[in-house]
């Protein structure tokens, strides 16, 4: 019975383990670029994914109470969602922010606590009284004790807009014949230190994508063990903006449960044969009922 079973849990153990290391799975080529099949009037409207890029923190801007304040004021301590968004939007920008307040309604972490939301418009017309109404609005639809102290609504002058929409690579347009912006619609999750972690795409944000994305920007320092499961078990996609089931993951998972289920009846076939040899009696298997 050893000898017969040495090859076979060899051959086992051989399959399992290539199963932790599958060359290609899971890597995607870099995504298209999102400007395909735009109207033109939509032309040079979009993202370009800056991931791990610097934002810069010392432009100054002003929130909603109209007190100049360094961007990098947000920074230091926590992970913060970024929302570029003008006030007087008649319809994307609305869209997104009701995204981001009907999701953050489904995470467990706290604004100001353990992580930071910072809204900034980008139409330099745009004065902080605007701001504080839009704050107001959203503070009470979002229902979070403390949320006030951790959700900023700021204005800004161009340059200062336009080093920012640059470094996190937010493409927008002025039309002159509506008074609107074109603009695509995402939010960013950054890190403390003001490095691109994730863009989340669209108008609708799933509580998991947010969640997942605010664990990995905090390297994590938020979160507890199930969110560290679940990063294991989700993927971030960088053409979707969104968390899918990592399939080479699970491959990985399975592989390190094969290997543990055959240690297992390795040791117990070992401990029968030692038993057997010494002449101790071995407990017969039991007889399953029909």
């Amino acid at each position: 019975m050893k000898r017969a079973f040495v090859p076979v849990l060899a051959a086992s153990l051989v399959l399992a383990a290539n199963a932790l290391a599958i060359p290609g799975m899971g890597e995607r080529p870099e995504p298209p670029s999102n400007e395909a099949n735009l109207p033109p009037e939509l032309a040079g409207v979009g993202f370009d994914q800056k991931l791990g890029a610097q934002v810069p923190l010392d432009l100054v801007f002003r929130e909603e109470t109209g007190a100049e304040v360094a961007l990098g004021a947000y920074f230091g301590q926590r992970p913060v969602l970024l929302i570029l968004s003008y006030y007087e939007c008649p319809m994307l920008c609305t869209l997104v922010l009701n995204g981001v307040t009907s999701g953050l309604k489904a995470v467990p972490f706290a604004p100001g606590e353990d992580f930071e939301i910072v809204t900034v418009s980008f139409d330099p017309r745009e004065k902080p009284d605007l701001a504080a109404r839009k704050k107001a609005n959203y503070v009470e639809l979002l229902g979070r004790p403390g949320a006030a102290a951790g959700w900023h609504f700021l204005t800004g002058d161009e340059p200062a807009i336009a080093a920012l929409t640059g470094a996190v690579g937010f493409r927008y347009r002025y039309d002159a014949a509506s008074n609107q912006y074109a603009h695509a619609a995402g939010i960013m999750v950054l890190t403390p230190q003001g490095q691109i972690s994730r863009y989340l795409f669209g108008i609708e944000y799933a509580p998991k994508d947010i969640r997942l994305a605010l664990v990995e920007a905090s390297a994590g320092k938020i979160g507890s063990f199930v969110d560290q499961v679940l990063l294991f078990c989700f993927h971030y996609d960088p053409e979707t903006g969104k968390y899918g089931a990592a399939v080479v993951n699970g491959i990985r998972a399975g592989g390190v449960l094969t290997l543990a289920a055959l240690a297992l009846f390795a040791f117990a076939s070992w401990r029968r044969e030692r038993r057997a040899r010494a002449g101790v009696p071995v407990a017969p298997a039991p007889t399953r009922l029909s």
